[in-house]
């Protein structure tokens, strides 16, 4: 974990605080931020913040400021409807310095904000709704607050939030890292999109396409069924576009008779000698080579 973060008891020797007690993602990942913005943190977790607290000390999901969403009257939502916690609303203020050496910084901006930010925001809010299922799905929250003392143990508070900040700040590099990667993907799949013919479009190595493609103003997009890109498992894959973002259809399924198929069973149904299997769900299938691979797309399009 980054030292650039400690935990003081004298409010006047702090530069952030946020509350006591039981602790949640959303001031865990704050606090992570800032320390990725500020030479350093110096926090202080209390129960009450005075009024006479300095101007530049930043105090987050406590005292009714600027980054507390739990005063009466909060009302700041994105346009989806979801409303901001401390760490989206520390975000909103300290992401463009966090982003500040970061290539395509607006795109990752707003790509770390869909892909970790909001949902953690969501949850914190109860914008989310616990399943009543008998087996519970863990969730990045979950496990932050997991690191909150147990009701029947003697731990201290303190030490357990700085335990939870060194798994957070693992998980905030991941994401932030993924959501770099993703917006990389961009160029690459408007080039696609652009060379795209007869329905199909190739990427010479597998990105993150989906979105991009969804998103595109490029006339093109709305007339792509299929993409071929390698396999890490080798050969070339064949994926159906879906027909609308998320969604388990397609634009346009795979042949119903290749459906299941694997092998020779696959290599005889659609006359394809490399091919190599269909998913059942008519979403994807492969081949052992990119002119296989280019073959199968080219029947399924005919199909």
């Amino acid at each position: 974990m980054k030292n650039n973060i400690e935990i003081v008891k004298n409010i006047e020797m702090a530069n952030c605080v946020t509350h006591g007690g039981i602790f949640h993602a959303d001031e865990i990942f704050s606090t992570i931020m800032l320390a990725k913005v500020l030479p350093q943190v110096k926090l202080c977790r209390t129960f009450k913040v005075p009024e006479s607290i300095a101007e530049d000390v930043i105090v987050y999901d406590i005292g009714g400021g600027a980054y507390d969403h739990h005063q009466r009257g909060f009302d700041k939502m994105r346009e989806d409807g979801i409303k901001y916690s401390s760490f989206g609303l520390l975000y909103q203020k300290f992401g463009n310095k966090l982003l500040a050496n970061v290539e395509n910084a607006g795109l990752v901006f707003r790509i770390f904000d869909e892909a970790f930010i909001e949902g953690i925001d969501a949850i914190d809010n109860g914008q989310v709704e616990r399943s009543n299922d008998v087996v519970q799905i863990m969730s990045v929250s979950s496990v932050i607050a997991s690191f909150n003392p147990n009701w029947d143990e003697e731990a201290n508070s303190d030490q357990s939030f700085l335990k939870a900040l060194e798994i957070a700040e693992v998980i905030f590099d991941n994401a932030l890292n993924s959501a770099m990667s993703k917006a990389k993907a961009k160029n690459g799949v408007e080039e696609g999109i652009e060379n795209s013919a007869n329905g199909i479009m190739v990427l010479d190595q597998f990105m993150p396409w989906q979105e991009f493609l969804f998103e595109s103003s490029n006339e093109k997009a709305t007339q792509i069924f299929y993409v071929v890109f390698p396999s890490n498992r080798g050969g070339y894959n064949v994926v159906a576009v879906p027909d609308s973002p998320g969604s388990f259809g397609q634009r346009k399924s795979l042949p119903e008779n290749w459906a299941g198929l694997r092998g020779k069973e696959l290599a005889e149904a659609s006359g394809v000698p490399t091919a190599n299997f269909c998913h059942l769900g008519k979403f994807i299938c492969g081949a052992d080579d990119f002119e296989g691979a280019m073959t199968l797309a080219k029947l399924a399009i005919e199909a």
